[in-house]
């Protein structure tokens, strides 16, 4: 926690500077029509990630989603999605609804809980708890909740928010999603021990009542007391007996499971973060109804790779890494969350060995196999990193976003760590020129620039940018980047700075949560070996395919 408090002083010192300074340029850009036609590629989805859910009588689940900040309602028949709670108080991790009514959230960035009352008033009822994830009422009306990642503790909710809220034990090994019996007991998953857990809320008392679990992330009651139990790294829906003697996998699923909720007819619901969708299962058969799906999570970082022929897009797509045929927009899998060996991936970068994925997240630079899709190396204790290249003898170039540093990063494991140049304002994407230097845009500073690698002398091509972000280079030479601010992507001639918008009007531009870095999922680039543009839609979780006319 340390870690992520420094981070965000950082990101919120470097953005205080972008501000100023974007105030300061004012610069504007000259721009010719570039006539690209837009071709959805890969079909967006509901979600940016979908965790916690709850039901109610009327067939709704209630479901949501951090990075979309946003809480939304499904019908759980027709698989019909409306936002229910808009950004930004919608950010939800868990959920869950109230003896009257009340709906109650976890806004896990944020750090607060919130409920909306019979009134439909919002209020906030604790802050402060970085973490802060599940949360449920107990029989006789109080609110408990958990910091897990974040921290590692249970408190009780003061239900008016009046009162701080109240730490009852702390270091229980990842108390995540958790619901209360009926006789008044706390039953959840201890996610880091693959421990099934029964807690006396009153006294402290913990007591184990199954184990063997991978990754446990939540756990539920029926009408029945049987315990069910979801494991996001074995993608299974478990039942325990009441009595805890008995352990059975009723349903095999895909990974990266996070969360379920059963209804009043003991209907069970779960929901799958890679997949941007939430599944129905029958606890007596065990069959599967999907009831809403993504292709899909939350789209970051592109990388393009032709090999005999063939091209193909390498996606960090935030709970899993992907690749995308782009002649038939087919995803396929290589890593999801939890299942694999794999860090929350928001930017990527292939070359014909390796696909460097970067998480400002969780401060990694990730060196995967292209081929195999084994991850080969993970190094950690990077400042916001937001984009990695690898050069010829196998070092790597890093863009810190909190620090403003680009990194030379060498040694068997990443250990030396020299700074090329200081003093960039919220550097995003990054590309190599082939003749010793990198281009390099600055979101904050609105500024394409070259980098010098011996010397790190930075020469500005383009300045007054709207928050430039991913970028890459076409083969006639022009460097390809989305300019999010201005919901465009663009070509720029690095000789003659000449600008060309290639297309406009597109749907990039996800604002991030508060306190968080401005690029949030950062707008992928990638450009094929026939000029073709291929771009990331943060807002609808698509990818768009810009074509020359």
């Amino acid at each position: 926690m340390v870690f992520w408090e420094d981070i965000m002083t950082r990101l919120n010192r470097a953005m205080r500077t972008a501000s100023t300074l974007a105030l300061a340029v004012g610069l504007a850009v000259p721009a010719l029509a570039g006539g690209y036609q837009v071709e959805t590629l890969v079909p967006g989805s509901a979600f940016h990630g979908v965790h916690g859910l709850a039901t109610d009588d009327a067939g709704h689940i209630y479901a949501g989603s951090v990075i979309g900040q946003q809480l939304y309602r499904v019908d759980a028949a027709t698989g019909d999605v409306a936002v229910e709670i808009p950004a930004p108080q919608g950010m939800a991790d868990d959920l869950v609804i109230g003896p009257d009514g009340t709906l109650a959230w976890t806004a896990f960035l944020l750090g607060d809980l919130y409920a909306r009352g019979a009134d439909g008033q919002i209020k906030t009822l604790a802050s402060g708890l970085p973490g802060i994830n599940s949360l449920a009422y107990s029989p006789d009306g109080r609110l408990f909740a958990t910091q897990v990642f974040l921290g590692d503790a249970l408190y009780e909710i003061d239900t008016r928010g009046e009162k701080p809220a109240r730490k009852i034990m702390e270091g229980m090994g990842g108390l995540n999603g958790f619901q209360f019996g009926p006789d008044g007991k706390l039953y959840g998953p201890l996610w880091f021990k693959g421990q099934v857990v029964r807690i006396d809320v009153d006294s402290g008392d913990i007591e184990v009542i199954a184990e063997g679990f991978k990754v446990p992330a939540a756990v539920n009651l029926d009408s029945r007391g049987n315990i069910w139990v979801v494991d996001t790294a074995r993608g299974q829906l478990v039942r325990i007996s009441p009595d805890g003697q008995s352990k059975e996998v009723v349903a095999q699923l895909s990974t990266s499971l996070d969360n379920l909720a059963i209804d009043g007819q003991d209907r069970i619901f779960v929901s799958n973060m890679a997949d941007n969708g939430i599944q129905e299962v029958d606890p007596a058969t065990g069959a599967v109804r999907q009831v809403v799906k993504g292709s899909l999570s939350m789209p970051g970082g592109l990388a393009l790779v032709a090999e005999d022929g063939q091209e193909t897009l390498y996606l960090a797509d935030g709970f899993a890494f992907r690749t995308v045929d782009v002649a038939t927009g087919q995803v396929s899998d290589i890593a999801r969350m939890q299942a694999d060996h794999l860090e929350y991936p928001f930017s990527a970068r292939a070359n014909a060995d390796h696909v460097l994925l970067s998480s400002w997240f969780t401060g990694t630079v990730q060196v995967m196999n292209r081929k195999t899709g084994e991850s080969l190396h993970l190094l950690h204790g990077f400042a916001a990193p937001q984009d990695a290249v690898e050069l010829a003898d196998g070092s790597l170039l890093v863009t810190e976003l909190a620090t403003g540093k680009l990194l030379h990063v060498s040694g068997p494991e990443g250990e030396t760590r020299e700074a090329v140049t200081e003093g960039l304002i919220l550097p995003v994407g990054m590309v190599l020129d082939g003749q010793g230097a990198v281009f390099v845009t600055e979101a904050g500073a609105g500024t394409l620039s070259r980098i010098d690698l011996e010397t790190g002398a930075r020469t500005p091509i383009v300045e007054g940018l709207k928050g430039p972000e991913g970028l890459d280079r076409g083969p006639d030479g022009r460097l390809v980047l989305a300019e999010v601010g201005a919901k465009q992507v663009i070509a720029v001639d690095p000789e003659s700075a000449e600008v060309t918008v290639l297309a406009t009007d597109l749907p990039i531009g996800m604002s991030a949560a508060a306190g968080m870095p401005p690029s949030y999922v950062p707008t992928g680039i990638a450009v094929g070996q026939d000029g073709t543009v291929y771009v990331t839609s943060d807002l609808e979780n698509a990818i768009y395919r810009l074509s020359p006319r």
